[in-house]
């Protein structure tokens, strides 16, 4: 198991076809040889699986990586109301050029790209 910094892009929409760095998160989690997230190790560590989001015209925001009862999210305040799941995490592994579905607070669900994944 290492601790790992991940890096997500926003990956072809209707409104970005060719994606947009400019939309992404980095967040940083345990995960074994296999890319998965080791859910033993992050609930040992309450505050390193940390995330910040950034968006255009938004501040950005920090906060922590969870286990819901949806999955993995990510979430900036205490509560659910602001959890931003990400669609079967516990099924794909977090390898560069992977691809993931984040559910944001308000319900649209946006796919991300994997940039990066290193110590």
């Amino acid at each position: 198991m290492t601790w790992k910094t991940i890096r997500l892009e926003l990956a072809r929409t209707a409104d970005h076809p060719n994606g947009s760095s400019a939309h992404a998160y980095v967040f940083r989690v345990p995960l074994n040889d296999e890319g998965f997230i080791e859910p033993e190790a992050l609930k040992q560590a309450e505050k390193r699986p940390v995330v910040r989001r950034f968006w255009p015209g938004e501040a950005d925001q920090s906060g922590v990586v969870i286990a819901s009862p949806k999955g993995w999210a990510f979430s900036y305040q205490i509560g659910d109301d602001d959890d931003e799941v990400i669609f079967r995490l516990k099924d794909h592994p977090l390898k560069v050029g992977e691809y993931l579905t984040i559910t944001e607070a308000n319900g649209s669900e946006l796919p991300f790209r994997v940039i990066s994944c290193h110590e």
